[in-house]
């Protein structure tokens, strides 16, 4: 299928960008594109079946969405690209690596999915970071929860920044969402495969982060032998929209790497 993207101009080697759940590819590029910047990449910025500007024309299941996107990177890609991905978006490449490693030369996992059941993560159980009376005095009540849960660095700024991204990009289609993320396809099937992935790695956690944690991540990196793992402090989920500058730094190291 085809699937809504855009390209930059870069004649380097190319780095294939995947959102969080439920963002467009215009809120991926405001997160990692800063990140990026300075080397002469062909940076491509997807949204995912459902996402964005893209219709839900696939099963609502995680692998259906996989392979959706591995479809379209056998079509419009010279392989092997490098992978980046935030959250659900890391998840997926995290999973191209294990099932197509011919697609990928490199991955970049920024606050990355590894169990996708709510109750077998482990998440990070000290208090939250202090915040400025009224911090999510501009956020949705809906969503306080949630930001709550999801912010280390917890300032007006930060929610301001986050509910820009959230708000960015195609309408997405909201009933598919709530499809994939509530029924029994929503995990991979190959989520626990311990499946080697030989490229260079960079995995980047929110210390804060209590909606997918650190822990997991960290135990995960033994498949990854020629990965790196940072935990930041004063991060949470939202790390690219908390901390961009830490963020640019790690993710030049690691273009540094597989230069």
């Amino acid at each position: 299928m085809n699937l809504a993207f855009d390209r930059s101009a870069g004649t380097g080697p190319e780095v294939v960008c995947l959102p969080m759940f439920s963002m467009s590819r215009a809120a991926t590029a405001a997160a990692l594109s800063p990140a990026l910047a300075g080397v002469n990449l062909r940076e491509t910025y997807l949204d995912l079946p459902g996402h964005g500007d893209t219709p839900a024309t696939c099963a609502p299941t995680s692998q259906a969405v996989l392979d959706t996107v591995c479809g379209w990177l056998d079509d419009h890609v010279d392989a092997p690209v490098l992978l980046a991905g935030a959250s659900y978006g890391a998840y997926l490449a995290a999973g191209i690596a294990r099932q197509r490693p011919d697609l990928v030369r490199g991955l970049l996992l920024v606050c990355p999915g590894v169990t996708i059941a709510r109750d077998s993560r482990d998440l990070p159980d000290e208090a939250p970071l202090d915040a400025p009376p009224g911090w999510l005095d501009a956020a949705p009540a809906a969503l306080h929860g949630h930001l709550d849960a999801a912010l280390g660095r917890r300032t007006p700024a930060v929610v301001a920044t986050v509910l820009a991204a959230l708000e960015s990009g195609g309408p997405g289609d909201a009933a598919f969402q709530q499809e994939l993320q509530s029924g029994p396809g929503y995990a991979l099937p190959d989520e626990d495969a311990a499946v080697v992935f030989a490229g260079p790695v960079s995995v980047l956690t929110g210390r804060q982060d209590r909606i997918i944690g650190y822990a997991d991540q960290f135990r995960a990196m033994r498949r990854y032998p020629r990965g790196s793992f940072t935990m930041v402090d004063e991060a949470g989920h939202y790390l690219p929209y908390e901390q961009p500058a830490v963020l640019r730094s790690l993710t030049q190291e690691w273009l540094r790497h597989l230069r």
